[in-house]
C-alpha cells in the first residue's frame, strides 16, 4: 500500500474512533494491559537485541538508558494504563451551553484532535505511553521511534495492536512507521495529520517545524535551573540538587543550570560538593569556581543540555539577576526556587516564563505520571492548546453544537428577531 493511502485510511477512521463509547476505549486498554504482561518475554527479547547493538555501535550512555526496557519499566507503563482507564473521559463533556434565543441552543462540547503523529526518541515505553493516552482519548496514531529501538517498538507496537483490533478498535487506530525516509512523507500528509509530536534535539524539532504545514506541539530542550534563594534551607536545597540532576540523567527534566544568592554560595557550594562526590562535574563561573572544585563555564555551557552529569554554577546577586538568566538562557521547560521566603517564590514563580515553575521540590516532578495524568504524550513549553507534560486534556479540542427550530440569521438581522442570551450550565 502507498504510504499517503496508508496515512489517509487512519484519517479515515479517525471519525469511527473519535465516536466510540468510554467503554470500548477503556476495553481496548485493559486488554493492552493484559497482553503486554502476557507478551513480555518476547518484548524482553527484543529490546535485548536492540540493546545489543546499542553497545556495539557505541551508542552515548544516556541514550543506551533510555533504550532499556525491563520489568521495571513494563510495571511503569502497565500501571500508568490502569491509571489511564481510572481517569474521567475527556470527551463528550460539556464545557458551555447557552440559550441563544428561544430552541436556539449552543453546545460547546470535547472531541479528539482526530490523527497525531508522534516522532519520539529511543525509549519504548514511550510508545505505550503515547499509544494509551491516545485510545483513551479517541485519537488515532501514527508512530515513528528512533531506529535504536526498532525491535522493540516493533514487539510492542504488535502486542498493542492486536489487543486493541480485538477489543473494538477501528482497523486503522494505528500505524508504525520504521522507515526514516517516511518522516519526509509524514510531513506532507497536511490533509491527513491533525497534530505532530516531535520529541527529540533542537535542531530535529526545528527541522519537522520547518518542513511542514502540520501544527507541531512540543519542546527542543529542557534547559532547566534551580535557584537558590539567599533564604533558602540548606537542609533543602543539597538533596533536591542532586535529585534533580543525578534521578534520572538523560531525561529533558533534569537541572542543567545551579543559580546561586551571593549570601548563601559560600556554605551552600562547598557542601554540595562534599555530598555529591564525583558523581556530578561541575562547570562554574569565576566566583562559583572559588568555593569548589570544577571546570570554568563558558556562555555556551549556560545554553546547553547536558544530558549527563554536569551542571553549570553561577552566583548572582540577586532573585532579579536569576530570574532574567532564566527567561534567557533556559528551554522554559521546568525551573524551580528554593526559599523560605513567601515573596521571593511569589515573585519567582509569577516572572519566571516556563510551563513548570516549582518552589523547594526537584525539577524531576515535571512529569505525566507523577502528575496524575496516567502518562504523557510528551511535554510542551508553547503557550498555545496544550502546556507542561500534555496528557489527556492537551489530546482534546472542541466543537460547538447549534441545535435550532428553523431560525435564520435573516430575521436576526432585520430585527424581526431578538437574541435573548442565557448559560444553562
Amino acid at each position: 500500500m502507498d504510504f499517503i493511502d496508508s496515512i489517509s485510511k487512519v484519517k479515515g477512521d479517525s471519525f469511527t474512533m473519535a465516536s466510540l463509547p468510554e467503554e470500548t476505549r477503556n476495553g481496548a486498554l485493559e486488554a493492552v494491559a493484559k497482553a503486554l504482561t502476557e507478551n513480555k518475554a518476547a518484548i524482553f527479547e527484543a529490546n535485548g537485541r536492540d540493546m545489543k547493538a546499542a553497545e556495539e555501535s557505541s551508542l552515548a550512555q544516556p541514550i543506551i538508558n533510555r533504550l532499556k526496557f525491563d520489568e521495571k519499566k513494563l510495571a511503569t507503563c502497565i500501571s500508568g494504563i490502569y491509571d489511564l482507564i481510572d481517569l474521567e473521559d475527556p470527551l463528550f463533556k460539556d464545557l458551555l451551553k447557552r440559550q441563544l434565543d428561544d430552541d436556539l441552543i449552543l453546545t460547546k462540547t470535547t472531541c479528539p484532535i482526530g490523527v497525531i503523529g508522534v516522532i519520539f526518541e529511543s525509549r519504548p515505553d514511550a510508545l505505550v505511553q503515547i499509544a494509551s493516552l491516545c485510545i483513551k482519548s479517541g485519537n488515532c496514531i501514527i508512530l515513528k521511534g528512533g531506529s535504536e529501538a526498532r525491535n522493540t517498538n516493533r514487539a510492542l507496537f504488535d502486542v498493542i495492536y492486536k489487543a486493541c483490533i480485538e477489543a473494538g478498535l477501528p482497523e486503522h487506530f494505528a500505524v508504525l512507521i520504521e522507515d526514516r525516509a517516511e518522516i519526509s512523507e509524514l510531513l506532507k500528509c497536511h490533509d491527513y495529520v491533525d497534530l505532530l509530536i516531535p520529541r527529540g534535539s533542537n535542531q530535529f524539532v526545528q527541522y519537522i517545524m520547518d518542513n511542514s504545514k502540520i501544527p507541531v506541539m512540543g519542546h527542543a530542550d529542557g534547559i532547566c535551573h534551580i535557584y537558590v534563594d539567599g533564604a533558602a534551607s540548606i537542609e533543602k536545597a543539597i538533596p533536591i540538587i542532586i535529585d534533580s540532576k543525578t534521578q534520572y540523567v538523560a531525561a529533558c527534566n533534569a537541572a542543567e543550570t545551579l543559580l546561586v544568592h551571593k549570601d548563601i554560595a559560600d556554605v551552600l557550594l562547598p557542601l554540595l560538593a562534599d555530598a555529591s562526590g564525583s558523581r556530578i562535574q561541575y562547570r562554574c563561573d569565576d566566583r562559583a569556581g572559588q568555593l569548589m572544585p570544577s571546570e570554568p563555564a563558558t556562555d555556551e555551557d549556560f545554553s546547553t543540555e547536558y544530558l549527563d552529569y554536569i551542571l553549570s554554577v553561577k552566583i548572582v546577586d540577586d532573585i532579579d539577576e536569576a530570574i532574567d538568566h532564566i527567561n534567557r538562557y533556559g528551554s522554559h521547560h521546568t525551573d524551580c526556587i528554593i526559599t523560605e521566603d513567601k515573596d521571593s517564590a511569589d515573585k519567582f514563580m509569577s516572572l519566571v516564563d516556563s510551563a513548570g515553575v516549582y518552589l523547594n521540590c526537584s525539577t524531576r516532578f515535571a512529569d505525566g505520571f507523577r502528575y496524575g495524568f496516567g502518562a504523557e504524550v510528551g511535554i510542551s513549553t508553547g503557550k498555545i492548546h496544550a502546556r507542561g507534560p500534555v496528557g489527556l486534556d492537551g489530546l482534546v479540542t472542541y466543537k460547538y453544537k447549534l441545535e435550532g427550530n428553523g431560525q435564520i440569521v435573516a430575521d436576526y438581522s432585520s430585527g424581526k428577531s431578538q437574541f435573548h442570551f442565557r448559560d444553562l450550565i
